[in-house]
């Protein structure tokens, strides 16, 4: 197994991870004393309950985060927010519609993650005992509900007006 390039998945997957956080975070601040902001405190949740799991995973196989690339994740995030049109005075619509899929599509990256490393960990005596299946499962989990709701927008979005 190469360390590095593990290494350099493993980094970009945690930067990935930052950037969810951070997207998270606005949209919780956007949504405040919404139904929405509920929502995504437990989506936050979950996901930084998997960030710890990825950073633990780093620690054990000595893999450092990469400042550099979760600079990058932040940056990107700061910049889709502008893109994204999301503020107090303009919610929903298109800007949460693609905040949505954004978050569908990190967190499909994610249970792909658990699933490469539980094939490619599989029988390795490199790693402490991890449930691969368990972390994919919830990644599954949280995809699917955060998917009702970008369906959900988008029918409000589109059939309105």
């Amino acid at each position: 197994m190469s360390t590095e390039d593990l290494g350099t998945y493993l980094q970009d997957h945690y930067a990935g991870s930052v950037g969810a956080v951070e997207l998270l975070d606005h949209l919780i601040r956007t949504y405040a004393g919404e139904p929405f902001e509920i929502f995504f405190r437990e989506i936050q949740t979950d996901i930084t309950a998997d960030q710890d799991e990825l950073r633990d995973l780093m620690h054990a196989l000595n893999v450092q985060e990469s400042g550099l690339r979760n600079a990058g994740a932040w940056m990107v995030e700061k910049f889709s927010q502008a893109t994204l049109g999301l503020t107090r005075e303009k919610q929903g619509g298109l800007g949460l519609l693609q905040a949505l899929e954004a978050l569908v599509l990190g967190i499909t990256g994610k249970q792909l993650l658990w699933k490469a490393l539980a094939a490619a960990m599989d029988g390795s005596t490199q790693l402490p005992p991890i449930d691969f299946a368990r972390l994919e499962r919830r990644a599954l989990d949280q995809r699917d509900r955060v998917e009702a709701k970008r369906l959900e927008t988008a029918r409000q979005t589109f059939t309105s007006g």
